[in-house]
Formats: structure tokens, C-alpha cells, sequence
């Protein structure tokens, strides 16, 4: 990690999770299992809800908030509810979405419906949704002006929805033959574009940015969010294992609707007869799949659309006119998210 960026998340992470502990009430040990469940799933406890010493993760979304923040002219301090309040939001995300999925372990331990059960997960999640909009309402205990604050709440919560319409399509596309790349994008964009557009919103915010400048950042959040998915769906065919740490046989074998195979099957009758003709896949299928695709151009088109956002987010970026250390460090940030490999 670049020397600034290094910086940046030394004095940024123990900000944010200090914020994050005082919203979920993790400041001090409890043996209440209501907020116990929450500080398990947030990698703070084990499963007998003890405490345990947990390094922080990289929590891109949030750092990425008070990196703009900066970069815009703001105090970052000030911003540390809204980054909060993103990555509580992300995490009530997940525990549903490991219950909508059927997800038994996530980040190698029992999900919290496998513990604990459906009911009090589905629970969690909801103490979890409505605990982000309370960490989010902060934002005026650090004199952010209370116009700014509402408008935070509200874009949040149009976030919220549009979160929810992307887990919709995602979960009808698994029960649908055919979808469409448009279709695919327009689903990604609600499950990851919106979340990281947020992000970037909203440090635009705190910082008293004006209209178009927040919407500059904006349009960079979301084309980072669209290119580092399409990035991820390159990776997980073509991907060298041994950087990205797990197979790329999985994609195709799971027959995941991702870009590359959405684009494959609108093209190739041969890839489409493979798809319905096939049950039990193995390795047969995944080299023939991984050449049909190849031989249809999909690669190349893939790489081409991660191309196109990452020049879009990009030139938006410029565009608001980012300035000091703040701007380093996301420079920095892009290029370790952009031009990964893992």
C-alpha cells in the first residue's frame, strides 16, 4: 500500500471503528445477547458472544467517505457518522443477505442465521438498518449544518431502496433463463455502485461542497463501484489463483450470471446449448465454457466496460477538483482498487 494511503488508514480506521462500537454499543463488554449477535457479525465477539482483539478490516467504503471529505476542503472529523453509518449499513446488508442466500459462513465463521437462527437474524439485521440511520443522525453532534443532515438521511434512505431493488433483480435472475448485460449492469449498480456513490456523496457533503461538485463525486463513486464488479466477474474466470486466493473454476461451475458469461450466451448458440444441455459440471465444462467465451470476444469486452468506468470515474474525479493529502491518498486508493490483479 502506497505510503499516504498507509497514512490515511492508520489515522482513519481507529476513527471510524471507535464511532462504529459507540452506535452498536461495543464500547464496553456485555453479556446482552440483543447487541451480543450484532458485535459477533461485526467479527467483535465469538460465539459465545465473548469479546475478542480483532484487527480492523480495510473498510474501503468508509475510508473512502472521509477521503473525499478531505479532498473536498472538509474536516474528516466531521464525517466520521456518515462513514460509520455506511459500513453498519453494509454489514445489516449482509446479514440478510446470508439468509436470503443460504450462506452458511461468512468471513470464515457461522453466519448469524446459522447460530442463531432465521428469526433473531433477520432481527439483527433489522437493529442493524435502523441503528445506521441513528449513526447517520450524529452527523449534527460534529456541527454539520442540520439542512446538510437532512438531506444525508434522505439520500441514504433512496439508497437504501436502491440497494434493495439490486438484491431483487440478483435474487430473480437466480429463477430466470436469460438475462440480459444491460439488465446485469443495471443490477450491479444497485448492489455495489449505489452503496460506494454514497460514500463518496456524502464526504462531498460534510465538506459544504456545492451542488455540482457533489454530484461530481457522486458519478466517481458509482463508475468505481460498476468497475470494480466487472473487474471481480474478469478475475473470477480469468483470474490467476494463486493471487486471487480461490478457483476460477467456481463462476462458471456455479453458472453465475456475470458479465462475461451474460455476454457469451447473447452471442454464442453453441455456449447457450452447453448452459441448458449441461447438469453436473466439471472441469470438461469449464474449459469449453472459458473458450467459448474467449472465442466470443467476452474477455475483451469485459475488459473494455472495466475500462470505460474507470475512465469515467476518472475524469470525475478531475472534475470536482480535489486538492492536499486527502487527494494523494484517494489517487492512491483508486489505483490499488482499479488496477488489482486479486
Amino acid at each position: 500500500m502506497s505510503t499516504e494511503l498507509q497514512k490515511q488508514f492508520e489515522t482513519l480506521l481507529p476513527a471510524i471503528e471507535a464511532e462504529m462500537r459507540a452506535v452498536l454499543h461495543a464500547t464496553t463488554p456485555t453479556d446482552d445477547s440483543f447487541y451480543g449477535m450484532i458485535h459477533y457479525h461485526m467479527g467483535w465477539a465469538d460465539e459465545q458472544l465473548r469479546p475478542l482483539v480483532v484487527k480492523s478490516g480495510k473498510n474501503i467504503r468508509p475510508v473512502l467517505c472521509l477521503l473525499i471529505c478531505q479532498a473536498a476542503g472538509g474536516n474528516w472529523e466531521q464525517a466520521v457518522p456518515a462513514a460509520a453509518a455506511i459500513e453498519i449499513l453494509h454489514n445489516f446488508s449482509l446479514v440478510h443477505d446470508d439468509i436470503e442466500d443460504i450462506s452458511p459462513t461468512r468471513r470464515g465463521r457461522p453466519t448469524v442465521w446459522t447460530l442463531w437462527g432465521k428469526p433473531l437474524a433477520i432481527n439483527t439485521g433489522d437493529a442493524m438498518f435502523a441503528l445506521a440511520h441513528l449513526a447517520l443522525a450524529r452527523l449534527a453532534d460534529r456541527g454539520v449544518d442540520a439542512t446538510r443532515v437532512v438531506r444525508a438521511l434522505r439520500r441514504f434512505d433512496e439508497t437504501c431502496v436502491q440497494l434493495t431493488q439490486g438484491q431483487h433483480a440478483d435474487m430473480s435472475f437466480e429463477t430466470r433463463s436469460e438475462v440480459g448485460v444491460d439488465e446485469y449492469i443495471e443490477m450491479i449498480t444497485g448492489k455495489t455502485a449505489v452503496l460506494i456513490s454514497l460514500c463518496a456523496e456524502l464526504g462531498a457533503l460534510v465538506a459544504g461542497c456545492d451542488d455540482e461538485t457533489i454530484a461530481h463525486y457522486a458519478t466517481f463513486g458509482r463508475n468505481i463501484g460498476l468497475a470494480f464488479q466487472v473487474i471481480d466477474d474478469i478475475l473470477g474466470i480469468w483470474g490467476d489463483e494463486a493471487l486471487i486466493g480461490k478457483s476460477t473454476s467456481t463462476d462458471i461451475t456455479t453458472k453465475k450470471k456475470t458479465l462475461p458469461v451474460l455476454y457469451g450466451l447473447e452471442r454464442s448458440q453453441s455456449l447457450r446449448q452447453l448452459y441448458v444441455e449441461t447438469e453436473e459440471t466439471d472441469e470438461q465444462f469449464v474449459a469449453q465454457v472459458t473458450e467459448l467465451l474467449t472465442e466470443n470476444g467476452a474477455d475483451v469486452f469485459a475488459n473494455q466496460r472495466a475500462e470505460f468506468y474507470s475512465q469515467t470515474a476518472v475524469s470525475h474525479l478531475e472534475a470536482a477538483q480535489p486538492t492536499g493529502p486527502g487527494y494523494t491518498a484517494l489517487n492512491q486508493l483508486v489505483e490499488m482498487l482499479l488496477n488489482r490483479n486479486h
